[in-house]
């Protein structure tokens, strides 16, 4: 697709010319109604039978609540789900995949069942619901998430993972009648924090109820899909790898935008354009060609005007050229919250505007009646009014540290067309229902949390399958903008992947281990966890490890009878041979460390004037030191006079050689001590770059030397030579009978190989066994802290176990031992947020660590005594080694949200709080839900009655719902 193609775009509509998609056609398993007649009176009659059944079905029933047909992979899952199979659907972004979670609700809506759909995220879950509600009626549909609970009785809830995890160790009667689970995201189980929950639900759930596994395209969807056969039944792996609406694949430099790929001799290949652009930024301009030839005044002139026209675009004139293009609405990701809002800032600086007068009255509108609960000092602090003209001129940005209820306004406006310009974080990717024309991604790097690394493929499909709305468009757009050093081999990589393995991230947490416990005992919670996707990823890996050691053992059998010698043992024979090799290498490697130690050390020691032997590299001879060359100015000011040496830093002297050449020396030209053979005067007027200066000092060098004998390496006497060990290795050898056979040095040939495939054999049995019941293995350590701890006591869980069982996150065993010990009895409720603050806030950045002074008083008491506790549950995992790593530690608890959580819980106003927290409104009203979802869980796990911490806890929920904190995320 070239720039002309785009031009020829409908401006209106932004879809190439060409016919649109006709929904009104029958769907492609029906047969065309002009060849019925062509049939057999047979044929006829089953098609007719075929055809009532068809329309007897539910499906028949939910495809009529569709203005246009369904696509194969949902027919065919949908008609698995109504035959009463469970389904795992993979099929990549925007390709419909929520449809069938829509029919399993319409199944059991029909059925008189219950349906629970589940997100990953709160954002999804309301989009979800306000879905559903729109087409069964808000009476028959419910939403749970740590926000919201609305109509938590209706036979179609929408929910987070955690949530129904939670409902499933509670044995709530919620679950009574349920009929249909939906996990939409379902790889999301690859989440290293939270993907254990996705499990946790699978392996737990009612084997009455029906599974719908919904997935973005990932390469192991059978294996996946296998594994569910084997917990859940039935299962039926759908896989469909068609988008249905086709993604074309750009790169925008200056003014051009560029196909990524080009069709040549019937094969996909990369632009050529690009990839001489990419050339050409290596390369320097030189008057001159490769052969050293003038370059033609017109060559030279070319090679300016493509240098001239590559360069990265500003926001604003990407924006511009996509609008230009008929390519908007567009989403633009940025990998930085900063970055998003910096660019509305410029395009607003730009004089940028997208909409129309009647389009920017509709937006007023709409934002004034959503925002209509928040009072105007809140919106000044806000940023409401600079918010709003973006909005009004069709731009916004969208990302996690945004009031959710703005984030949801640009998202109710983008879907409407009133936004058309979207600068978001890749959060907006997670499923949320905003699909976009065009996506455009300023950089393929971001931060993970630890580096800058390149996105992966995962991620690069993820992020571009936004573009191009179904119905909508004909055609989607990816573009990358051109960025120094870019190599389009490696982005046509990325957009040519178009899967990525889907991998457990399933460990077992304290919390998982009490409730299992509760419920099943130590053995069956055992075996539950051995079904875990990780275990069943795990033994598969096994299995081909097994058989690389069965073949292995084979291979060993033919070297032992290849090594056979009828004088005696040669195995024995050659252990004697491999053990006195082993000893020489290790005092070789001791006696080299130890003569680059004095070397190192003689070079400390020399000072200029000194005459010495270079004894190795290219100057290897007679030489004068000039400068010893010692780190720091030759000492470093301690009180030894010793310049401490730091690795892979030694001295390095300069020194003039007695052929006239003064030369920068290094520890490589030194593998043995060096001795100063003589000294010598260096003339003050001596200047090394002086030619004259260098021969007449170098002449003064040769006849000082000449009387002393040529240098010689010093002599050592092997450590081996006296070393008892192998004096008697060597006389074992000897004395061996298969040291006499002729055919002696054949047999060591195999010999050394059945070594070598013995030491591979060994290692793989230690994959093995590290691999095999791993995680039962990690149960058992936290079954055995936990029973240290007084949690557990065999298949018992302690009224301290039963008090752990509701609390649920990473520093569930900290909230426990602080229940326990009483840390928290007597705080005031702004006191008890700001501790429980310290359980989920995480600083995001090193800047977030700068976060204000937490409390004073009983709440310093109480942080410090928390980390106390803290301190002593990490040396206590460590002891039953148990790492954080693995999912299961307790990572150290920060206290940089609690004075802002404080202050707010004392009714302070939101504009201080926030200018001291320096944090952004999203960021603080997402940590203050997270704070009071936790204090729900303490007033509930609390101790009983002479215990303050309940009512406290509750009185804290409501000090902290109030204001931004309160505004509802649904309607």
């Amino acid at each position: 697709m070239t720039d002309d193609h785009l031009r020829a775009a409908n401006p209106q509509t932004g879809s190439a010319a060409g016919p649109q998609p006709d929904f009104s056609e029958a769907p492609p398993d029906d047969p065309a109604e002009e060849a019925v007649e062509d049939l057999s009176p047979a044929r006829r009659y089953a098609l007719a039978r075929r055809r009532a059944a068809e329309l007897a079905t539910e499906l028949h029933a939910f495809r009529e609540g569709y203005d246009f047909p369904l696509d194969p992979f949902q027919l065919d899952a949908c008609r698995a789900l109504e035959a009463g199979k469970g389904v795992l659907v993979a099929a990549p972004t925007g390709s419909g995949k929520t449809v069938v979670g829509e029919f399993a609700a319409h199944l059991a809506l029909a059925r008189g069942r219950k349906c629970f759909y589940t997100t990953p995220i709160k954002a999804l879950s309301n989009q979800k619901y306000a879905d559903l509600a729109a087409r069964h009626g808000a009476e028959r549909v419910g939403l749970l998430t740590g926000d919201n609970s609305v109509n938590p009785d209706a036979p179609v809830v929408v929910m987070t993972t955690e949530v129904l995890r939670n409902m499933l160790y509670a044995n709530s009667r919620a679950l009574d009648g349920l009929g249909y689970v939906v996990m939409d995201e379902v790889h999301y189980l690859s989440d290293r924090f939270r993907g254990a929950v996705w499990e946790e639900v699978i392996i737990h759930l009612p084997e009455s109820v029906t599974l719908v596994s919904l997935s973005a395209t990932v390469s192991n969807a059978e294996e996946f899909g296998d594994w569910l056969d084997t917990v859940r039944g039935d299962t039926e792996v759908i896989v469909s790898e068609h988008r249905p609406v086709p993604l074309w694949q750009h790169v925008l430099a200056g003014r051009r935008l560029y196909d990524l790929f080009e069709e040549r001799g019937g094969r996909r290949e990369v632009n050529p354009d690009l990839e001489r652009m990419a050339r050409m930024e290596h390369s320097r301009p030189f008057a001159r060609d490769g052969r050293g030839r003038p370059r033609r005044e017109a060559d030279r002139e070319r090679e300016r005007r493509q240098r001239a026209r590559v360069w990265t675009p500003s926001r604003p004139e990407v924006i511009d050229r996509l609008d230009a293009d008929g390519l908007l609405p567009a989403i633009t990701f940025i990998f930085s919250r900063a970055g998003c809002e910096a660019a509305v800032r410029q395009c607003l600086l730009s004089g940028l505007r997208l909409n129309d007068a009647a389009e920017r009255t509709r937006v007023r509108e709409i934002v004034e009646r959503r925002i209509a609960a928040i009072p105007d000092e809140d919106l000044h602090v806000l940023g409401y009014f600079e918010w709003l003209e973006g909005l009004e001129r069709g731009i916004a940005a969208h990302h996690a540290g945004m009031l959710p209820t703005f984030k949801e306004i640009v998202e109710e406006l983008f879907v409407a067309g009133l936004v058309k310009a979207v600068f978001a974080t890749e959060t907006l990717a997670l499923g949320i229902n905003m699909p976009a024309r065009s996506v455009v991604l300023e950089k393929l790097v971001k931060w993970n949390g630890e580096q800058h690394a390149d996105i992966t493929p995962g991620e690069y499909t993820q992020l571009t399958g936004r573009a191009g709305r179904r119905g909508i468009d004909v055609e989607g757009h990816a573009v990358v903008l051109w960025q120094r050093g870019m190599n389009p081999a490696a982005l046509a990589g990325l957009a040519g992947t178009r899967t990525y393995p889907l991998r457990s991230s399933f460990r077992p947490s304290y919390n998982m281990a009490v409730n299992l416990v509760a419920q099943f005992g130590r053995e069956r919670s055992r075996e539950l966890l051995e079904a875990s996707f990780a275990q069943f990823q795990a033994d598969r890996s096994v299995v081909a490890l097994a058989r690389r050691v069965q073949r292995n053992e084979e291979g060993l059998e033919g070297y032992r009878e290849a090594m056979t010698c009828h004088l005696g043992d040669f195995g024995e024979y050659s252990d004697l041979r491999r053990r006195l090799k082993e000893r020489e290498n290790e005092l070789a490697r001791r006696g080299a460390g130890l003569r680059r130690a004095a070397a190192a050390d003689a070079l400390e020691k020399l000072r200029p004037g000194d005459v010495i032997h270079v004894p190795a590299g290219k100057f290897a001879g007679l030489a004068l030191v000039l400068d010893p060359g010692v780190p720091g100015g030759g000492r470093n000011g301690s009180r030894e006079g010793r310049w401490t040496r730091e690795p892979g830093e030694g001295p390095r002297p300069l020194v003039l050689t007695a052929q006239r050449q003064v030369k920068r020396l290094n520890e490589a030209d030194f593998p043995v001590p060096v001795e100063p053979l003589d000294r010598m005067r260096i003339p003050k007027s001596f200047n090394s770059r002086s030619p004259q200066s260098r021969r007449d000092l170098a002449s003064a060098l040769r006849t000082r030397a000449g009387h002393h004998e040529p240098a010689r390496q010093r002599r050592r006497r092997s450590e081996a030579a006296d070393d008892p060990v192998i004096t008697e290795l060597r006389a074992a050898i000897r004395a061996h009978p298969c040291h006499g056979c002729d055919d002696r040095e054949n047999h060591a040939r195999w010999a050394e190989r059945h070594q070598r495939l013995t030491r591979e054999t060994g290692q793989l049995r230690g994959r093995i066994e590290g691999r095999t019941n791993t995680i039962a293995r990690t149960f058992d350590r936290v079954h055995a802290l936990l029973t240290e701890l007084e949690y557990l006591r065999g298949d018992e869980v302690t009224i301290h176990g039963r008090r752990l069982s509701r609390l649920h996150g990473e520093l569930d065993l900290l909230a426990g031992e602080c229940l326990r010990e009483g840390v928290w009895e007597g705080l005031e409720p702004a006191e008890l947020a700001a501790c429980v603050s310290a359980l989920v806030y995480e600083a995001r950045t090193a800047d977030d660590v700068l976060a204000p002074e937490p409390p004073g008083g009983r709440v310093k008491h109480a942080l410090d005594e928390m980390g106390i506790i803290w301190s002593r549950l990490d040396d206590l995992e460590e002891r039953h080694r148990i790492a954080q790593t693995a999912g299961v530690g307790q990572r150290q608890p920060d206290s940089g949200f609690a004075r802002p959580v404080y202050r707010w819980a004392r009714g302070d106003g939101l504009d201080p709080v926030l200018r001291e927290a320096d944090m952004p409104a999203g960021d603080f009203v997402r940590w203050c839900k997270q704070v009071i979802d936790v204090l729900g869980q303490i007033a509930a796990a609390a101790p009983g009655e002479n215990s303050t911490v309940p009512r406290a806890a509750r009185r804290a929920v409501d000090s902290l719902l109030r204001g931004v904190v309160a505004y509802s995320s649904v309607g």
